[in-house]
């Protein structure tokens, strides 16, 4: 174990590689990875917030921590019913781990189970852990197993997942989420793009860890996936309390969830509108939803952030605050199923 989460709270089968990848700056990592170097081989410098961005951060957390622990009632009702009591949650590192938790205790807490809970690496184009994959196996009935995750954007990684599930037959590779405004998994908490507020920091609200990575020289083939531990940044661990945040708000569920809501369009089918509209040909430069704009605002090189008003301070708040930090233009446009887009810049139109 490494990291800052209760060692009852969750197993992170992740390498340690604290100390021997050294991290590269945005332009630098976004020239290599459209360049066709694989961003799970390098790992980003962290951003450090300013103290205005916290302030947005605080507001997003106390504003959605009511509507996020309805979600993970809403999920965890549905996973209770699928899986029983003796669930194996295998949350994805690093923005499921928490929500794993979470999950985890509400099941506890409401249905007197007694949840496992792992914590794993997959990659998109590169796939899942499959050492932490068998180790998990080995302990556990592949009937029990539920992968979880914060959120789907245009659902990349459930395609991986499904994908990876090839190798273990009998095996469901639906995902549990939070949020799934992209109509992808039936395993979900809510429909609606609303912000979990985990998404607006890295490291310092995942338990200390870095995104993890997979680099050959590193990683050996008996190994799991890597993920660095920022033990310099242990004063401004948020992990606990995001999570005892959401936890504060917990209640029984007053009614069971259903699956019969219809919509006009999926996620890609929105992605590949905007694609269009603005002559992108690479759909991985667009990222919908809050989550993932939120991310590329943090991590990557934004060319335009996309919102369905530039006038929704109460729910987006934190991304205005981050698109004027960093000098990205906003730009209002007719989303359906989400509240806003990161698109990224394509260098080789620089």
């Amino acid at each position: 174990m490494f990291g800052t989460y209760h060692k009852e709270d969750v197993v992170i089968l992740l390498k340690d590689i604290t100390g021997l990848v050294e991290p590269k700056s945005t332009v630098e990592r976004e020239k290599l990875i459209q360049s066709g170097s694989h961003y799970s081989e390098m790992l980003p410098v962290e951003y450090e917030p300013t103290e205005k961005y916290m302030t947005a951060y605080y507001e997003a957390l106390k504003r959605f921590a009511g509507i996020t622990a309805e979600a993970v009632a809403e999920v965890s009702d549905k996973i209770h019913r699928l899986k029983g009591k003796n669930v194996t949650l295998v949350s994805l590192a690093r923005a499921g781990t928490s929500i794993g938790i979470l999950i985890k205790h509400y099941l506890e807490k409401f249905y007197d189970a007694n949840p496992c809970h792992y914590t794993i690496s997959i990659i998109r184009g590169k796939g899942i852990d499959k050492n932490a994959m068998n180790y998990i196996l080995k302990r556990h009935n592949k009937d029990t197993i539920q992968f979880v995750d914060g959120w789907i954007g245009k659902g990349a990684i459930q395609r991986e997942l499904m994908l990876a599930m090839k190798d273990y037959p009998g095996l469901n590779g639906k995902l549990a989420v939070l949020s799934d405004p992209a109509h992808i998994t039936d395993i979900y908490g809510k429909r609606d793009d609303f912000l979990i507020a985990s998404s607006c920091l890295n490291a310092t609200v995942s338990g200390l860890l870095s995104r993890t990575f997979y680099r050959k020289d590193i990683i050996s083939e008996r190994d799991f996936h890597g993920a660095a531990f920022y033990k310099e940044l242990a004063s401004k661990d948020l992990t606990y309390q995001f999570i005892d945040a959401i936890e504060k708000n917990f209640a029984p569920l007053s009614y069971k969830s259903q699956n019969n809501e219809s919509h006009s369009q999926t996620g890609m089918e929105e992605v590949l509108k905007i694609a269009a509209d603005f002559g992108i040909t690479d759909i991985n430069l667009i990222k919908p939803g809050i989550g993932e704009a939120t991310r590329v605002l943090l991590r990557r090189l934004p060319r335009k952030l996309l919102t369905h008003s530039l006038n929704d301070k109460e729910r987006l708040g934190h991304l205005y605050e981050l698109a004027e930090e960093k000098g990205v233009e906003i730009e209002e446009y007719p989303l359906k199923n989400y509240l806003a887009c990161g698109l990224i810049q394509s260098l080789a139109d620089n």
